[in-house]
């Protein structure tokens, strides 16, 4: 039961303590730094690419980093090394205006004669002998692009007629996947045509139409047809139609889009910036994660566009703060080298198409080295982000997330009710990467084998009697929005669907997509969630059971938080505080728990050894309601009152009445 309201004494103290806490808002700029000028940017990409020098091969070809050898062999990852470094040494040959000291260019053209040489030992993978050098080939086209006065125009004849050879077989390539890769056939057709090569306009055409398949409201693009959103919508899907737009072999194509591809990308970036943590981490959910700073690029994109809506100063103060969240974390490493991992090296954050040249695609992070030194985005000051100036909570349609940010601690999260990678009605397992209900720029998903099969962390999940955990990936997304509740905004939103349990595959793929295996159906639940500050409200009800293999037990959990030593209180309220300040709560609001605790896990993460998980457990009663309260926070925040919640029904209409942890109340109609 809800507890008693509070006499007006206590709520006038109450409002004392939010008044107090709001001014400490202002006060408390931990994370406030000194901006970064183009000087260190350029010399942290310069440092990056001396560092890779002693790592390539004789004739410059290929450039194979430290670490075990990629799923995709030694050569892939030797291209790769090339292929991605030389897009940085690309930026910082076209942002000087040839100039190079470092003598970048005659490095690279060195490689690139020896790379498309079919008699050297260090020939690149063709196009036509493995797909990842079709992702390779767009770095090589885009780099030689930019740098066409001092490279390309400079190459012998001969080389420049091996590189529109090796390039050629993706002109008429029906095997590129109809995701973000349809960029990659796109951007080499535009050099080939403009340096005189084979090219396809029905290819073009083709493939432009694929693209705008994939748009989605407020300028958001799925990576295909699937429920598919994360960081490859910035440093992808609106990254390359604006790279490619300048590309001389784009002319008669990109004209007729540009206005458009720019308002799109003005749309989206209003959201982006408020998905940037307050010490510039990037949120930590989807695939390639390895990529780190890539996450910088869709801000970079916005300048170079001019986007409207967005001021630049706001724009490169999210790139720099992304950025410079990994170099003050690590990564680079002492050697100035990037490893598979996240502020350090951890291996399992990679996908099976990752090798050690793989995570330089964050080079696109720096992409804002393309502008000049002159450039008006250098000569203005970086102004603070979203979650800097205030709290904020914000609906974002299309990935169905309910996204909030503090600006006491810094921290945004987003309550997800429509993410998955996958379509509805789908039987896959969920991927800890997409279908959680919650991930923040401070945690990170658990992402050790046992998260695949048994999802534990931001779950909603019935138990059979092994204790094996139901999946919700191909559920119903519900309405995500931001209401009025009696003056004070809340977010609000929903999911429901089928729920089942899984029996994987002895092999799986490991592209990021739940887990694939014989299911067997459990149920059907519903879950609403409101949100506000560092809380969620999480409300279930288990509308059905499966009769002939009835759930064990309802289990709701809260966030993952890790560190190299965690303070456990594993009462009935469980929390957990890691080493560095994160906390994460649960508290029962409605219904009767038969149990309560924290699940720990070790090396589930790269942001601790340790990860644990607040939960709770509920019978597994149909129709009945219930209901947890979730905290994610990095202080402890304006607590001056005991949570509670009400239902109320109004005809067909279900109110929810909550006293937050801040002593606020509100009155809420579920969808």
């Amino acid at each position: 039961m809800p507890p008693e309201p509070l006499p007006r004494a206590a709520e006038a103290a109450a409002e004392r303590t939010r008044e107090q806490w709001t001014r400490k808002q202002w006060t408390r700029k931990q994370w406030t730094r000194e901006q970064w000028t183009r000087g260190q940017w350029a010399a942290t990409a310069d440092g990056m690419l001396r560092a890779v020098r002693p790592h390539g091969s004789p004739g410059h070809a290929r450039i194979s980093l430290p670490g075990p050898t990629g799923g995709y062999g030694a050569d892939v990852d030797g291209l790769e090394g090339f292929a991605r470094t030389f897009l940085l040494a690309a930026f910082r040959l076209a942002g000087e205006h040839g100039a190079d000291p470092d003598n970048l260019a005659e490095w690279y053209a060195e490689g690139i004669a020896a790379g498309t040489d079919p008699r050297s030992p260090e020939r690149w993978v063709r196009l036509d002998e493995h797909g990842q050098a079709k992702v390779e080939a767009a770095s090589l086209a885009l780099a030689l692009d930019l740098t066409r006065p001092w490279l390309w125009d400079r190459l012998d004849p001969a080389v420049r007629e091996r590189v529109v050879d090796y390039l050629a077989p993706a002109v008429g390539d029906p095997t590129y996947p109809r995701i973000n890769w349809v960029w990659f056939r796109l951007v080499v057709q535009a050099f080939l045509r403009s340096v005189g090569g084979p090219w396809s306009a029905a290819d073009v055409e083709e493939d432009l139409a694929t693209h705008d398949g994939f748009r989605r409201e407020d300028g958001w693009m799925a990576d295909g047809h699937e429920r598919a959103f994360d960081h490859y919508v910035g440093w992808a899907l609106h990254l390359y139609p604006q790279l490619w737009a300048r590309m001389p072999g784009a002319a008669g194509f990109a004209e007729d889009r540009r206005a458009r591809d720019t308002g799109l990308l003005d749309r989206f970036l209003l959201d982006a910036v408020h998905l940037v943590g307050a010490d510039g981490s990037p949120l930590v959910q989807g695939r390639s994660l390895t990529y780190r700073f890539a996450a910088a690029a869709p801000f970079w994109v916005g300048v170079l566009a001019e986007v409207p809506s967005t001021p630049p100063g706001v724009l490169r103060r999210a790139a720099t703060a992304v950025v410079r969240h990994f170099t003050d974390r690590g990564a680079p490493d002492e050697r100035r080298l990037l490893s598979l991992g996240w502020h350090g090296p951890w291996p399992r954050i990679a996908q099976s198409y990752s090798g050690p040249g793989s995570p330089y695609w964050a080079v696109k992070g720096m992409l804002g080295l393309v502008l000049p030194a002159e450039h008006p985005v250098w000569t203005a000051d970086e102004q603070p982000l979203p979650v800097e100036r205030g709290d904020f909570v914000r609906a974002i349609t299309a990935p169905g997330w309910l996204v909030t940010g503090t600006a006491a601690d810094g921290v945004v999260r987003v309550v997800n009710h429509g993410t998955d990678h996958a379509t509805p009605g789908d039987t896959r397992g969920d991927s800890p990467l997409y279908a959680r209900l919650g991930y923040s720029t401070a945690t990170c998903p658990p992402l050790d084998p046992g998260s695949w099969a048994d999802p534990y962390d931001q779950a909603v999940v019935l138990l059979d009697a092994e204790g094996r955990a139901s999946h919700r990936s191909g559920m119903a997304a519900g309405p995500t929005r931001v209401v009025d509740a009696d003056g004070v905004a809340v977010g609000l939103g929903s999911s429901s669907g089928v729920v089942r349990w899984l029996e994987p595959d002895e092999e799986q793929v490991h592209h990021g997509s739940g887990w694939t295996g014989r299911h067997h159906d459990a149920g059907t639940a519903t879950v609403h969630s409101l949100v506000r500050g560092p809380w969620e409200v999480r409300l279930v009800r288990v509308d059905d059971l499966a009769e002939d293999r009835p759930p064990a037990a309802l289990r709701l959990s809260g966030w993952p938080v890790a560190g190299a030593e965690l303070d456990i209180a594993p009462g009935p309220a469980p929390a957990v505080r890691a080493d560095g300040g994160t906390r994460s709560a649960l508290t029962v609001l409605l219904g009767r728990a038969t149990g309560a605790g924290v699940s720990v896990r070790a090396d589930a993460g790269p942001l601790g050894p340790v990860a644990a998980v607040p939960r709770a457990h509920f019978p597994a009663l149909p129709g009945e309601w219930f209901a947890v309260l979730l905290d994610l926070a990095r202080d402890d925040g304006p607590r001056s009152a005991e949570p509670g919640l009400r239902l109320d029904r109004d005809g067909s209409t279900t109110w929810v009445a909550t006293r937050w942890p801040d002593g606020v109340r509100t009155r809420t109609a579920l969808p």
